[in-house]
């Protein structure tokens, strides 16, 4: 960060000699008195570096880049100052921020004037800036080319919303200064082009604060009256002059009222190699205002020489049609022959036709009584009752040998059953009680196999062939096998 005061800088080979012109500054000797008489408070402190460096740093040109710029709610700008190596705070209060063109950011490169203060309550030293310029560009240059991006961004330069400028207007809006060589240059070139076509005028100034304001109350005033006056174009412009001299077409206003007319509108500001914001934001930008002009209307002589030629290539073109057509109709004339004989022709085109339509038909005849014939055949060999017969013959041979089959299965069956039942007879256990046998059974229904299975005085159920006795054991007496 360079820093040209305007106050001697030190040199190296001048330390001692600095340092001791510092001790003997006033306000040093008087910090050393009074801290030899008894301690200073922080604000006592303060106060008298600010003293210090506030009257040493009244006024200093810094060089550096901007970062952590803030604008608070107030209008004050806020940034830091730094360089590769240290940075110091800068503030620049909105009276003076009301002056400047650009928008501080960060990494931008600025030379900034002011004077060193002191901000007590952080016990930091700072910048007040008064002035800032950016470094290598001029302030209205980065203003124009930061308003450019911003409104590039928002849509406002965009093609598609670029409105045709008509062919012929009926009346011409012009917005801006009532005096000087602009507006003569302009209606010199109007009415030698095209005399005739009316102008509507809505003077303005075009130069200063004032201007911007004034510039969108005229295109507003012109675009809200454009159907009752029949306003189908506006040229808003002025002469050539330096950036500053044209500022006033580079409002951020005056760009958003030109994109929200309703009318073509024309940019007509400076010279050839001028650009301002309300050209690239307008439907068709000029070089010069006379220029302006020529694009608005047509030359009226070059309109009347093309009328010219057009009504002679209609007529030309007329004349050969004409000429075409009565060639023809003479051709037709002549190969046209009499009614009757034309009449005599068709009658026998029609006999012909009507002789060749009834032996067609016959044949159509004939060969549909043939089909029929043939088709009655058929139906004759595919009769229903012969097959009928043939099927019922089949359905009897076939039930008769079903009637066999059941005969036989049943008879099969029957014998499968009496035999099962005999075997199913001989196994019975009631069987064996028709021979004489009998069955022990306890209370619960449990047949006895063996003396061990019950006891003295239990009651038993002795099932034979024909009955079932309810007996109770006296005695039990088992029989050893040998």
């Amino acid at each position: 960060m360079h820093i040209p005061f305007e106050v001697d800088s030190p040199q190296k080979d001048k330390k001692s000699a600095s340092k001791t012109q510092e001790m003997n500054a006033p306000g040093f000797n008087n910090f050393e008195s009074q801290r030899a008489q008894k301690p200073l408070t922080v604000t006592q402190l303060t106060r008298q570096v600010a003293l210090l460096l506030e009257g040493k740093f009244r006024s200093l040109t810094v060089e550096a880049e901007l970062s952590n710029v803030k604008r608070a709610s107030s209008g004050h700008w806020y940034f830091s100052l730094k360089d590769d190596q240290s940075q110091i705070r800068g503030v620049m209060f909105r009276q003076a921020a009301n002056s400047l063109r650009f928008e501080p950011e960060n990494g931008l490169e600025v030379i900034v004037r002011g004077h060193l203060t002191v901000y007590q309550q952080r016990g930091e030293y700072q910048i007040m800036v008064s002035s800032m310029e950016p470094k290598g560009l001029g302030a209205l240059q980065l203003a124009f080319d930061q308003m450019k991006a911003k409104l590039d961004a928002d849509g406002l330069f965009a093609p598609e919303h670029k409105q045709s400028i008509p062919f012929l207007p009926r009346r011409i809006g012009i917005v801006t200064s009532p005096t000087g060589a602009v507006i003569h240059d302009m209606l010199t070139v109007l009415e030698h082009r095209f005399p005739g076509i009316p102008v509507l005028l809505f003077p303005v100034p075009v130069q200063g604060d004032s201007a911007p304001p004034k510039l969108v109350e005229g295109l507003q005033h012109l675009n809200k009256i454009r159907d009752s006056q029949q306003i189908d174009v506006l040229i808003v412009g002025r002469g050539g002059g330096s950036m500053e001299d044209l500022w006033a077409f580079n409002d951020e206003k005056l760009a958003r009222a030109i994109f929200l007319l309703d009318i073509p509108v024309i940019s007509a500001v400076g010279h050839e190699t001028d650009f301002t914001i309300a050209d690239f934001v307008s439907d068709l930008r000029a070089p010069t205002p006379s220029a302006a002009v020529e694009l608005a209307v047509p030359n009226k002589q070059d309109l009347m020489l093309t009328v010219s030629q057009k009504q002679e290539q209609l007529q030309r073109a007329m004349f050969q049609q004409l000429d075409r057509l009565s060639e023809y109709v003479e051709a037709v004339r002549q190969r046209l022959a009499s009614p009757v004989a034309m009449v005599e022709q068709f009658n026998q085109r029609v006999d012909d036709l009507d002789s060749l339509l009834q032996e067609r038909t016959r044949r159509l005849l004939e060969n549909l009584l043939n089909r029929i014939s043939s088709v009655v055949d058929k139906l004759l060999l595919l009769n229903p009752g012969r097959e009928l017969l043939t099927h019922q013959r089949s359905v009897e041979l076939l039930q008769d040998r079903l009637t066999r089959a059941i005969g036989l299965f049943h008879k099969k069956r029957g014998d499968s059953v009496q035999q099962q039942m005999d075997l199913l007879d001989s196994l019975s256990p009631l069987s064996v009680l028709h021979r004489g046998y009998s069955v022990t059974l306890d209370k619960k229904g449990n047949s006895l196999r063996s003396v061990t299975e019950v006891h003295a005085g239990d009651e038993l159920q002795v099932r034979l062939d024909d009955g079932t006795l309810q007996t109770k054991v006296t005695s039990v007496k088992p029989e050893h096998k040998t």
